[in-house]
């Protein structure tokens, strides 16, 4: 098997990209959906992971969020690195710092390594198949355990999917009212790789977001696995890599999730 412990090194200096961010309302280009945009330090960040990932990963495809076509990726036929250069770009563009780097990578269809790094925080999440799942912040890496809450205590992580508000904005915010009557409380980060992190982390108890690319989750969904929570489409059904899909996860409160009713 390939050695991935050089892609936290790599995301690092990755990130040095967005923390040089100037002026980028002046670099910012319309992709396909409505309040889709993607800027040039995004495209730089992509550009920047495919040179080192083909030098030092040679034998991985890549799937990124701003080259690549899905169904040109195989990803159930070899070792596929499946990349976000910023996910949370609506933030990044309005220097909100709630932005991440996510790289997951899938071998033959399962995913077998995530990191998912905040240069805002300096917070590196990583996970290995069957080895668990850690974060390093401020030089200390710690392991990662999902919580054990129930929803009527949780604190409910969401996505709104804008790129597809004409037909999910009006089931997306009756599932989070229904939620709103029973959690705790509900945040919104608009980073959907840094929900899966702090999940993973036990610092949020559930998420749900009715349609989100790989590119998002990949990273996400072995951290919460391999920190002993669950993560699946919304009818309980494994995740896809080659297609977009709607995703929930959680620790304790993803069973009640699943179950109660509030997927509608």
């Amino acid at each position: 098997m390939s050695d991935f412990t050089c892609i936290p090194a790599l995301l690092r200096k990755a990130a040095k990209i967005l923390l040089s961010a100037d002026h980028i309302e002046r670099q910012l280009h319309a992709k396909g959906g409505s309040q889709n945009f993607v800027t040039d330090y995004d495209i730089r960040t992509e550009n920047f992971l495919r040179e080192n990932f083909a030098r030092l990963l040679p034998e991985a495809d890549m799937l990124g969020e701003e080259s690549s076509d899905t169904h040109a990726v195989r990803i159930a036929e070899g070792l596929t690195l499946i990349v976000d250069p910023i996910d949370g770009t609506t933030n990044f563009m309005q220097d909100y710092r709630q932005s991440c780097i996510s790289v997951g990578v899938c071998g033959r269809g399962t995913m077998i390594y995530g990191a998912i790094y905040n240069p805002y925080a300096d917070a590196m999440f990583t996970a290995s198949l069957g080895q668990g799942a850690f974060v390093e912040e401020k030089g200390v890496s710690v392991p990662l355990h999902v919580s054990s809450r129930d929803l009527c205590d949780s604190l409910v992580l969401f996505g709104t999917s804008p790129y597809y508000r004409e037909t999910l904005a009006e089931p997306t915010f009756r599932t989070l009212w229904n939620l709103f009557r029973t959690a705790r409380d509900i945040r919104r980060s608009g980073s959907a790789a840094l929900d899966l992190a702090n999940i993973a982390a036990g610092r949020c108890d559930v998420f749900f977001e009715y349609l989100l690319s790989p590119w998002d989750y990949a990273a996400g969904s072995l951290l919460i696995t391999e920190a002993g929570g669950s993560i699946s489409q919304m009818d309980g059904s494994p995740l896809r890599f080659d297609t977009p899909c709607p995703v929930i996860a959680g620790g304790k409160a993803y069973a009640e999730l699943l179950s109660g009713g509030y997927l509608r």
